[in-house]
């Protein structure tokens, strides 16, 4: 950053809860604006999630599609999922990939984090590619996931975010990386 940049900070005078469901939490902040105003600010506090782009030993990548009830339809994305209390997000990324689609893989990297929507949560994703990812058992997911695995060619799935058909943001942003790392070899 810029150590010359103007600091817009905006500083929290008090806030409430508005509804805490595990793991998020909704918040009312009322802010001092960098001018003295004031203003309010909903914040959706998140525990944390991880997300994992399994590549497999023949040139795939395995996606999970799913219902996705706030969009209200069914999306092709990378696993992904929260982190428990205390968990390392490596651990937390080898488990939901397990989960949710049976994969296991001989090696992970790390790639980065994600803030998701920076708008209006501080949700924060842990984003992990998985290599040489083989399956190893049935899925597993929680009782609440409805979940179906399908490893598609990398190539395929890159199309299909050109296309617009994958148009969830982690899922984007972990194939164009992966896209650009292949392409520059």
């Amino acid at each position: 950053m810029d150590p010359d940049a103007p600091d817009f900070t905006e500083r929290r005078l008090r806030g409430e809860v508005i509804h805490d469901g595990g793991f998020i939490r909704l918040e009312k902040d009322a802010v001092a604006l960098p001018d003295g105003a004031e203003a309010s600010r909903y914040v959706v506090r998140h525990c944390g999630a991880v997300a994992i782009a399994a590549l497999t030993p023949a040139g795939g990548i395995v996606l999970v599609r799913q219902y996705r009830y706030p969009v209200g339809r069914h999306m092709l994305e990378i696993p992904a999922g929260k982190l428990e209390a205390g968990e390392e997000p490596l651990a937390c990324a080898q488990r939901e990939l397990l989960e949710e689609t049976g994969y296991g893989a001989a090696s992970w990297e790390w790639i980065c984090d994600s803030h998701s929507s920076v708008g209006f949560t501080d949700e924060k994703l842990g984003i992990f590619v998985a290599r040489d990812a083989e399956r190893r058992q049935e899925p597993a997911p929680d009782a609440s996931e409805f979940v179906q695995p399908i490893e598609l060619a990398f190539d395929e799935a890159v199309a299909k975010v050109a296309s617009g058909e994958i148009t969830e943001s982690k899922t984007q942003l972990i194939l164009m990386w992966l896209a650009r790392e292949r392409a520059a070899g």
